[in-house]
């Protein structure tokens, strides 16, 4: 496919779901809208697919949990798109018995009371997320508005100690000076870590940022289940895209940018088009490739994502925990405050860690439409493996030996928990291989176009204005820049990116509104 005209009001680069949120928003104001996607569907990472071969499970392949939409774009945008919150938040097992938070307070507290001995550590963690739970209803609704000052987002936290803790000293001190307990610190660092290779401790506060986007989510931190996978948000906004009038073209890959600042023109296999406004929903790595700028450093994933079908959900060395309820949260491993240094250091240095800790999701204990009915029926659930501290470095040299030595390891990390090997609760596909399939940085990148595997794009950044920008410019307001005037970001490498949000799109949609009222 091609596209239809030579010129449009505006052309998006990347059929993602940030790409398609600016699209339905830009066409609905009455711009002419195109969106180029190298791959044959929509989507990006944010797609449902049936994985296994002859096995009708159609699994959230790349992203897999919903937090940052604010259901101001769903409910502005009219979609068909809905999800289901989970009452079990974590799990984290800890010899024969382990730590579970969940939405009934009686029950988490009893859960702390058997892990510490003591209720401090229980009233501290209230008084903690409590702190953050105010944080998100200040702050997330924001990430639709132009972007405060740093002072204004101050004033508007109004919290003196929840800021510093957040945005101005290494996160790792507030850990250690609130919680006692190894297992406890441990949870509370993971959101800080997810997609980000830090450590508590790092000056640059990449762990604060990545902590505070994991908590500010809907207002409330809640991360949610996608009601029939993360592809039904991705086919809700195809349709609202096309619905008002964009046009998508998809086997169609962007090869360059030109830009004077007033018009551009994107070229692409078979010709060029013109463009008053060029949205990239790409990597800014990405962007100064096409557009033939210098390169900035290449980003770096850390993560190793592991997709996997069962026949059953397996057994727990904790007797006192079912595995319904261990599986419907986060469930960790390998994940205590130390583990988790350790495992950083490992990797530091160039090792895979020895240990490696990761987290897993099971969708279909929530939502098990991604099932086919027979499948339900008989038992079967998804696990979604999500590991951390595997950065990309580790498989430059030979990326088939460490990708085969960290999925061994991390398999052997999550048997130590259980009361049986997870391999022998995995289904089969139609050819008899194991349920099972992994993917590392350098596959991310090759598969769905993540420089480094870096699932944010880049490193978050504290969600406030620049000092160096200029709030009188909408793409400097809206925290959509590139440095061309009329070519901007509206995926995760955004100011208020990363994630499965839909809050870049919107944001660049804004910006260029508000050229046009200019």
């Amino acid at each position: 496919m091609t596209p239809t005209r030579s010129s449009y009001d505006v052309v998006i680069v990347g059929g993602g779901h940030n790409g398609l949120v600016a699209a339905a928003y830009l066409a609905r104001a009455g711009r002419s809208v195109l969106v180029l996607e190298r791959q044959r569907h929509t989507g990006g990472a944010a797609v449902s697919e049936q994985v296994f071969a002859g096995v009708d499970a159609r699994l959230s392949r790349y992203s897999y949990l919903v937090s940052l939409l604010p259901r101001s774009i769903v409910d502005e945008l009219g979609l068909r798109f809905a999800t289901r919150r989970r009452q079990i938040s974590s799990y984290t097992p800890v010899g024969d018995g382990g730590l579970l938070v969940s939405a009934e307070q009686a029950r988490t507290e009893a859960s702390f009371a058997r892990l510490t001995g003591a209720q401090r550590e229980f009233r501290a963690w209230q008084r903690f997320y409590g702190a953050t739970g105010q944080l998100a209803q200040r702050v997330f609704p924001t990430l639709t508005q132009p972007l405060p000052t740093k002072d204004g987002l101050r004033n508007l936290v109004a919290d003196v100690a929840i800021w510093e803790a957040l945005f101005e000293r290494p996160l790792g001190e507030t850990i250690e000076s609130t919680f006692d307990n190894d297992t406890v610190r441990g949870v509370v660092l993971t959101d800080a870590l997810i997609g980000t290779f830090t450590h508590a401790h790092d000056p640059s506060l990449r762990q604060n940022r990545c902590f505070l986007y994991h908590v500010i989510g809907g207002g409330t931190g809640d991360w949610d289940v996608p009601v029939g996978g993360m592809g039904a948000l991705t086919d809700a906004l195809t349709e609202a895209a096309r619905t008002a009038g964009a046009e998508i073209v998809t086997g169609c890959a962007a090869t360059s940018i030109e830009t004077d600042g007033n018009t551009a023109e994107v070229g692409y296999p078979d010709g060029r088009v013109g463009a008053r406004y060029v949205l990239v929903n790409a990597a800014p790595y990405l962007l100064a490739e096409l557009l033939g700028d210098p390169l900035p450093p290449k980003p770096e994933g850390a993560q190793l994502k592991v997709n996997m079908l069962l026949r059953r959900l397996p057994r727990l060395r904790d007797a006192e925990v079912d595995p319904r309820d261990a599986f419907a949260g986060t469930f960790h491993i390998g994940e205590s405050y130390a583990q988790l240094d350790r495992a950083y250091g490992e990797a530091a240095i160039g090792r895979i860690p020895s240990a490696p800790p990761a987290e897993i999701y099971c969708h279909t204990l929530t939502d098990p439409t991604i099932l086919a009915p027979d499948l339900a029926a008989q038992g079967m659930h998804t696990l979604t493996l999500f590991g951390l501290h595997a950065r990309a470095e580790l498989f430059a040299a030979d990326p088939g030996g460490a990708k085969a030595e960290l999925l061994k390891a991390t398999l052997t990390q999550l048997d130590s928990v259980l009361a049986e090997p997870i391999t022998d609760c995995l289904a089969t596909d139609a050819n008899g291989a194991p349920c099972l399939e992994a993917k590392t940085p350098p596959e991310l990148e090759r598969e769905i176009g993540l420089p480094g595997g870096h699932i944010f794009h880049r490193d978050l950044a504290f969600p406030y204005l620049p000092e160096d920008a200029d709030p009188a410019d909408p793409a400097a307001r809206w925290g959509v820049s590139t440095g061309h005037r009329n070519v901007f970001l509206c995926g995760a490498g955004a100011i208020r990116g990363g994630g499965v949000s839909g809050i870049p799109g919107h944001n660049a949609a804004m910006a260029v509104l508000d050229y046009g009222q200019d």
